[in-house]
C-alpha cells in the first residue's frame, strides 16, 4: 500500500506539466508559440514529452506500475480479509490489566447471569463465549469489520476507475468544429467534417455515432462591463430514427446545458464573427463570401482572418493564380478608431468595422497543400507572387474600388459557434466508480474496528469478579468513552448504569 500511495503521489505529480504547459493535443498552435518563444528550455521540453503528458511513456509507465501496484496490493489483503471475516473472535488475554482500556469490579450476579447480560448488551457484536477451568466464563466480542470492508472497496472503485480511464481512452473520441449561426449544419458522419477531431487508440473515424446539428442562431447577453453574461445557440438536431424521417428536433445549447444524444455530448465552447464581403469583379459578376474570423482578443472580440476569392470565368489556370483576391485584416464588432488604427471596446455587435489589407495574386489555393481559413501564407508575399493593393478602414455598407475596377463591399456580419463534440462510453462506469470510492472512504473513515473481553471469575460466597478489557484496532478517538459506557452497564447488577 506505501508503494501505491508513492506512485499516485508521484502520478498526480507527474500531471501538473499537463496544466501548466500547453498540450499539443488541445492546442497546437499555442503549443509551438510557447515552444518558439522559449528557445533551448521549449525544445528540451518537447524532448522529453511534456506538451503530450497524458501520452508520454513516462506518465504511461507510472499509470500501469500503480495498476499493478494496486493489484498487488488487493489480492493478499482480500484473502487475508475472506479468512478473517470466517476466523471466531480471539481468546480473551489471560490479564486483562495490560489492554489500553480495562476496569475490573465485584458483582453480586453468578458467571452465567454476567455472561448472559454481556451478550444481551453487545447484540451486534461478533460474539464467542467460552468456558474456563474453574467455572470462569468468558465472552470475546469484535466490531467494526466493515471498516475493512470499505477500505477494500475504495481500493478496488480505485481500481476499476483506473482501467474505466484508461477503456475511455482507447474507445472515446472529441472533436471540435466551427459552425456559422445562419441555418448552417454540422453532421458527424466522419472525421473530415470536423476542424480537429481527437480518435481514442482503437478510434479510426469510420463509424461515428450518425446525428446531425443545424444551428439557426446565437445570442450572447454581456454585462455593461463587457463581460459575457449567458451565451444561448438556437439549434436543431436530428439522430437515430429522426435521420430517417428528417424530424429536427429543437434545443437550446448553452455553455453549462450540452445536448446529449446517442450517447453523444455536443457542447458549445465559444462564439466569433464571420465578416461578409461582395467583390464585384470588372465584367460585374459578383461573389459573396462569408468564412470565420477568429478572435485574437477575447475580452473584445477583435478578430482577425481571411477571406478568399477565385476570379470568375477565367479557366487558365495560370491567369487565375495572377488574379485571386484575399481580404485580410482585423474585425471589430465595436469599432474604435485612433489614428487610423482599428481596435475593439466592447464584444457585442453595435458598431461593426474592419481594417483591410486587400492582396492580389496567387494564394496558393491551388498547390493541393492544406492551409489556415485564418491567413494566407507570407511565403507567397515575400516571394512576391502576392501583393498588396489596397489597406482600408471600413465600417458596415461601406466599398472600396482597386485599381482594376473591382469594387469590394463590406456588406454583412454573420455569428459562429463553436462546438465540440464528445464521445465516451466509459463516462458513467468512471462516475460510478468515484462515487463508490467516496462512499467506501466514507465507511473506512466513520467505523472503528475495536474488541472487547469480559471475564467473570467466582470468587465464593455468591460474589463475582467482572472483568472487562478492551482494545481499538485502529488510532481514532472515541473508543475510551464507548468503552466506559459498556464496561459501567455489564459490571453494575442488572445491567444498570451508574450516575
Amino acid at each position: 500500500m506505501r508503494t501505491a500511495l508513492i506512485l499516485l503521489f508521484l502520478l498526480a505529480l507527474a500531471a501538473l506539466p499537463g496544466a501548466l504547459l500547453p498540450q499539443r493535443s488541445i492546442n497546437l498552435r499555442a503549443t509551438n508559440e510557447f515552444i518558439a518563444a522559449n528557445g533551448w528550455w521549449g525544445e528540451f521540453l518537447d524532448r522529453v514529452q511534456a506538451y503530450d503528458v497524458y501520452a508520454s511513456v513516462w506518465f504511461s509507465a507510472i499509470y500501469l506500475l500503480l495498476f499493478v501496484s494496486i493489484v498487488g496490493c488487493l489480492i493478499p489483503r482480500t484473502a487475508e480479509y475472506a479468512k478473517a471475516l470466517r476466523a471466531k473472535p480471539v481468546l480473551t488475554p489471560r490479564n486483562l490489566s495490560r489492554l489500553p482500556h480495562h476496569t475490573s469490579a465485584d458483582d453480586q450476579r453468578d458467571p452465567a447471569e454476567v455472561v448472559a447480560a454481556a451478550k444481551a448488551r453487545l447484540r451486534g457484536w461478533r460474539l464467542v463465549e467460552r468456558e474456563e477451568d474453574g467455572g470462569v466464563r468468558t465472552v470475546s466480542a469484535e466490531k467494526g469489520f466493515l471498516r475493512e470492508t470499505g477500505n477494500l472497496v475504495f481500493h478496488f472503485a480505485m481500481l476499476g476507475l483506473i482501467v474505466s480511464l484508461a477503456i475511455g481512452k482507447m474507445i472515446n473520441y472529441e472533436g471540435q468544429v466551427i459552425v456559422l449561426a445562419n441555418g448552417s449544419q454540422f453532421c458527424n458522419g466522419g472525421t473530415f467534417g470536423y476542424d480537429s477531431f481527437r480518435p481514442g487508440l482503437r478510434v479510426d473515424g469510420t463509424e461515428l455515432t450518425p446525428f446531425c446539428v443545424r444551428v439557426n442562431g446565437f445570442e450572447a447577453d454581456y454585462l455593461p462591463s463587457g463581460v459575457a453574461d449567458q451565451f444561448t445557440a438556437d439549434i436543431d438536431y436530428q439522430s437515430g430514427a429522426d435521420l430517417d424521417t428528417g424530424t429536427w428536433r429543437p434545443y437550446s445549447l448553452q455553455v453549462n446545458s450540452p445536448l446529449r444524444t446517442e450517447g453523444d455530448r455536443v457542447y458549445l465552447l465559444g462564439h466569433g464573427y464571420a465578416p461578409v464581403f461582395t467583390v464585384t469583379f470588372p465584367n460585374g459578376e459578383t461573389r459573396t463570401q462569408s468564412i470565420q474570423w477568429r478572435p485574437v482578443d477575447q475580452q473584445t472580440l477583435l478578430s482577425e482572418g481571411a477571406t478568399k476569392f477565385d476570379p470568375p470565368g477565367v479557366t487558365d489556370p495560370e491567369q487565375r493564380r495572377k488574379q485571386q483576391l484575399a481580404v485580410t485584416g482585423l474585425f471589430a464588432p465595436t469599432q474604435v478608431v485612433v489614428d487610423n488604427v482599428l481596435s475593439s471596446h466592447f464584444p457585442d455587435l453595435t458598431d461593426p468595422g474592419v481594417a483591410v489589407d486587400v492582396m492580389r495574386g496567387d494564394l496558393g489555393i491551388d498547390s493541393g497543400r492544406g492551409q489556415s481559413i485564418f491567413e494566407i501564407d507570407q511565403s507567397l508575399v515575400d516571394s512576391g507572387r502576392l501583393t498588396r493593393v489596397a489597406r482600408e478602414n471600413m465600417s458596415l455598407g461601406e466599398q472600396i474600388t482597386l485599381d482594376d475596377g473591382t469594387v469590394i463591399a463590406f456588406t454583412d456580419v454573420q455569428r459562429w459557434v463553436s462546438l465540440q463534440v464528445s464521445h465516451d462510453p466509459a463516462q458513467p462506469w468512471v462516475l460510478g466508480f468515484a462515487v463508490t470510492m467516496l462512499l467506501g472512504l466514507g465507511v473506512s473513515l466513520v467505523i472503528k474496528r475495536r474488541r472487547l473481553w469480559v471475564r467473570a471469575t467466582p470468587t465464593g460466597g455468591g460474589r463475582t469478579v467482572v472483568e472487562v478489557g478492551g482494545l481499538a484496532r485502529t488510532d481514532q478517538a472515541g473508543y475510551g468513552e464507548e468503552f466506559s459506557r459498556i464496561a459501567a452497564e455489564l459490571s453494575e447488577p442488572n445491567g444498570q448504569r451508574k450516575d
